[in-house]
């Protein structure tokens, strides 16, 4: 920049009172040429020492996008890992079940609950016990994972559908409308959703998986629009979405197809650990009463059945609380580790 500044004084040296001339011209021509050449390398150099810095590379390759970077950082992280490895496992016995235990051994309708073994102990032949219709309580926890797990994923699919939806809706037109949604969801954001799920289900009398389901979405999908809301008024204002405006291109188009996409990714940390979350409450429901009910079981409704003889037999419970536990932590650890991931500013 000072050879720049020395070059001008220069030049204006040389035009000062006298003629301009076709030898200045030349020689002014001359000193802006190497001015310029000289600050085009500085800023070369510049960029690729910033390069260098970012270990990016200079020449020609594209930087990672922002799920690049996010598998970039998942990758080097053991809690994603290990809670890959249980959630993968999990959904293995949920979807399917007859790999790992014998459907007969759930139900006395089939024969396989005999009350001679009524409590038995964790042996070689009941791996985790008995219960007290003889069950095999082993059979009963693995084929107990797909009730959970289902009420889990569909719960967290529509609340983060819902949730999106409105959230993107508020933020992009702002207004009144923002103004209406935004009180909505702090309605609902004040509503407890344990409590508020226990008066629902028992105000409708609908004790099943689908009732449930429609409590969680009703009272959970305010996370996510909160979320996708303020996503969304920063995403309107990007330079993409200028121009596919300045390109004629209607709202509906720019919401749905340019800002949702941009504005969704906070959701999918909160379907991750919603879905740890939703399957607890599903537990909790069963343990109630108020969720799954005979013939149809969950580790919910076996953990209610085994408060009854616990101190008797202790691992009536243990057992389907730990995958239930296990579970859910999982699902949680993992969406913390996603959204450290998707946040730039916590990426180190």
């Amino acid at each position: 920049m000072s050879e720049f500044f020395s070059g001008r004084r220069e030049t204006e040296a040389l035009t000062d009172g006298e003629p301009v001339t076709d030898q200045l011209l030349d020689q002014v021509g001359e000193d802006a040429e190497r001015d310029s050449q000289a600050l085009a390398d500085q800023v070369r150099r510049q960029e690729a020492e910033a390069a260098a810095s970012e270990q990016l590379p200079v020449s020609g390759a594209r930087p990672r996008s922002l799920l690049g970077d996010a598998w970039y950082e998942l990758r080097h992280r053991p809690i994603f890992w290990v809670s890959s490895v249980v959630i993968v496992a999990v959904l293995a016995i949920a979807i399917f079940p007859n790999a790992f235990a014998d459907v007969d051994e759930t139900s006395s309708l089939t024969g396989g609950c005999n009350f001679d073994n009524y409590l038995q102990p964790p042996s070689s032949q009941f791996w985790f016990g008995t219960d007290q219709l003889g069950c095999d309580v082993y059979s009963l926890t693995i084929f107990g994972a797909r009730p959970s797990l289902a009420v889990g994923l569909i719960a967290s699919l529509l609340t983060v559908a819902l949730g999106s939806a409105i959230g993107v809706i508020a933020g992009f037109y702002g207004g009144w409308i923002d103004a209406v949604l935004s009180r909505i969801v702090d309605i609902f954001f004040g509503l407890p959703l344990l409590l508020g799920g226990i008066v629902v289900l028992t105000a409708i009398s609908f004790p099943s998986i689908w009732g449930v389901v429609f409590v969680l979405v009703v009272l959970g999908w305010v996370s996510a629009a909160r979320l996708v809301r303020s996503t969304t008024i920063e995403a309107k204002g990007q330079d993409y979405v200028m121009a596919a405006r300045a390109l004629g291109a209607s709202n509906s188009r720019i919401m749905w197809r340019h800002v949702l996409p941009n504005a969704i990714g906070p959701s999918i940390v909160v379907a991750v650990i919603g879905l740890g979350v939703y399957i607890g409450a599903e537990a909790t429901f069963s343990y109630l009463g108020l969720g799954l009910q005979d013939p149809d079981f969950s580790w919910g409704t076996m953990i209610s059945s085994a408060q009854e003889v616990f101190f008797q037999a202790p691992w009536t419970l243990l057992f389907p609380a730990g995958f239930l536990t296990l579970t859910i932590l999982a699902f949680i650890l993992m969406g913390d580790a996603v959204s450290e991931a998707l946040d730039p500013k916590r990426q180190k």
